[in-house]
């Protein structure tokens, strides 16, 4: 639960910056459309340091070695900072032709390069907040990540109003203000980090031969989550391709189905941090036990999300369209998303509980095995003109490709490596 709290708070920082920047006018919501994409895309992709961090320090609690889990933690937090600088340099200068490649307007363009050169300065912030979540999560505290997440969400909010309106910076304040809410919680994470360290004697030095496994160890989840994003922009391509009606019920659709994950992907969380003390700790039986309740927690869990999605449908389309075109699509393929909610329980549960064994590099595999499956089925809807609705029905069918991976790798004794270190390879 208090997983889930905590990935609920985080979409609220884009969410608010879009409600409060939505009053200076549409160009400036463009612009944030724009830069808020980028933003979020360089931070998704780094979303290993978090899951990587979560499993290498939960496998060092199991193995009773607090001193080294705390060393490990402290090795992706240093990891975080550097890739945020250079991220952050690399996003600020290539502002220009990344706003430009998405095809902005020239009255959206201005504000989508101050929004993204502003933001860019809290990368660094966001990345150390990600990995000192990771190093928490791996010593079984998901408390303390939600309440820095929901004090840093309504701080976001209280700085984005000030510097928006009475400051009158605009969208560089709504910018400023995100950083500064990042900033914040990256130094309250930190805090607790530091302290950690300091009392079991661990050292808070980098250390490059820590940073650099800490970095290896996640080029495989980086593979992951960009053959997930290759699917997802795939579809948005695929969408927009069949029209206005189609895109704009796609958006809406897509939304809900990413809010619906992030409610399915507490269990996924749990599962990193409880499987990775488990095998740290060489208890097999006790693996297996948590594995096969977490799959049941996503089972029952995407059953009742899918009725609430199918009951309630007609009651939430009206909030976000009145195009009637739209109402009537949107209608039909929140049909078809609900009834992969059971699906996708377990496709993320089990996502979780191999991340938290460290076996990145058959997520690697599957993920590329998976975006191939679903490459064509997208195209074909294309080159057919088959519509939203079989699109989502393609969707659909990804997610069980990544199902029928994930069951089939969680049913062998592969991933199953206990010790205390995150194996280096894909055991045959």
């Amino acid at each position: 639960m208090p997983a889930f709290g905590a990935l609920v708070a985080e979409p609220l920082f884009l969410l608010a910056d879009s409600a409060i920047v939505g009053h200076l006018g549409t160009p400036q919501l463009a612009g944030l459309g724009v830069a808020g994409a980028l933003l979020a895309t360089s931070v998704s992709v780094c979303v290993f340091l978090a899951y990587g961090t979560t499993a290498a320090v939960a496998r060092r609690v199991g193995a009773g070695d607090l001193r080294a889990a705390i060393a490990q933690g402290v090795d992706g937090v240093w990891l975080a900072l550097g890739l945020g600088c250079l991220l952050a340099v690399v996003l600020a200068a290539t502002a220009g032709p990344l706003v430009d490649a998405f095809g902005t307007s020239d009255a959206a363009t201005p504000y989508a390069l101050t929004y993204l050169r502003v933001s860019a300065l809290g990368l660094p912030a966001m990345l150390a907040v990600l990995a000192a979540t990771g190093v928490l999560r791996g010593l079984q505290d998901t408390r303390t990540p939600l309440v820095v997440a929901a004090i840093g969400a309504v701080a976001n909010i209280a700085l984005n109003l000030v510097l928006v309106y009475p400051a009158g910076l605009g969208i560089a304040g709504s910018a400023l203000g995100t950083v500064l809410a990042q900033v914040g919680m990256a130094a309250a994470f930190l805090t607790v980090v530091v302290r950690g360290a300091r009392r079991e004697h661990a050292s808070l030095r980098p250390d490059l031969p820590g940073i650099r496994g800490a970095a290896r160890a996640g080029v495989p989840l980086i593979v992951r989550t960009v053959t997930l994003r290759a699917a997802l922009l795939l579809a948005t391509y695929v969408a927009a391709a069949a029209g206005t009606v189609a895109i704009a019920a796609h958006q809406v659709a897509f939304t809900i189905w990413l809010f619906l994950s992030l409610m399915l992907d507490a269990v996924a969380i749990a599962g990193q941090a409880i499987v990775g003390r488990y095998l740290g700790a060489a208890d097999v039986d006790g693996t297996r036990a948590a594995t096969r309740r977490m799959v049941e927690w996503g089972i029952g869990s995407g059953i009742v999300l899918g009725v609430i999605l199918l009951a309630m449908r007609a009651a939430f389309i009206p909030l976000f369209t009145e195009d009637p075109a739209v109402r009537e699509l949107l209608g039909s393929v929140l049909v078809v998303a609900a009834v992969a909610q059971p699906v996708c329980g377990v496709v993320f549960a089990l996502d979780g509980v191999l991340i938290g064994a460290g076996d990145g590099r058959y997520l690697a595999l599957a993920g590329l095995v998976t975006l191939a499956c679903f490459a064509p089925l997208a195209l074909l809807v294309l080159a057919t003109d088959g519509g939203l609705v079989w699109l989502w029905w393609a969707f659909n069918a990804f997610m069980l490709a990544r199902l029928v991976t994930l069951v089939t790798r969680w049913r062998g004794e592969a991933w199953l490596v206990t010790g205390a270190a995150l194996p280096r390879r894909t055991p045959s």
